[in-house]
């Protein structure tokens, strides 16, 4: 294993850990989905903040399982050409894709992100419902870690690719 595939290995554990951590909050995530419709038709109850928290949730498990979807390869992808190419060619076309496309991607978004996490987080924003969520800023701050997350694995991916067309398979 070569410098660069043992350095791309070590940025998919960080991708790896942080999807498996953030699945199993898909569990609470059913399991409050399911109360709020059990306290809505069951008993004429319920909790705003408990409503908002799955959207928290359901933001959370999409925003920061993105890195471990790309390195699982599960992300949308128009593959009529891709599936059927070389091993190499693949690889190429990934790292062509992770630097024209990706990376400048999480870029734009960690750039723009960031003047609205930071306006949020000074007025101390929360929900505009009454009885909603308190530090709404907490849930925007994971639109830059997101982007973070899925460069890192963006770059995991570029050093696998790399790695590849350097040994000429």
């Amino acid at each position: 294993m070569t410098t660069l595939e043992r350095a791309a290995s070590a940025l998919d554990a960080l991708a790896e850990w942080t999807g498996r951590a953030i699945s199993w909050l898909t569990l609470s995530l059913a399991l409050t989905g399911f109360l709020v419709v059990v306290l809505r038709y069951a008993f004429d109850s319920g909790w705003l903040w408990m409503q908002e928290s799955l959207t928290w949730m359901h933001a959370l498990v999409f925003m920061i399982g993105a890195g471990y979807t790309l390195k699982h390869d599960e992300q949308v992808r128009v593959d009529v050409i891709y599936r059927g190419l070389s091993e190499r060619r693949r690889a190429f076309i990934d790292l062509v894709g992770t630097i024209l496309f990706l990376l400048p991607f999480c870029s734009y978004v960690v750039y723009e992100s960031l003047p609205y996490l930071l306006s949020s987080w000074s007025v101390g924003e929360r929900s505009r419902e009454a009885g909603g969520l308190p530090a709404l800023y907490l849930l925007k701050a994971v639109i830059p870690l997101m982007a973070a997350l899925l460069a890192i694995q963006g770059l995991a991916m570029a050093m696998r690719s790399i790695a590849l067309l350097r040994r000429g398979d």
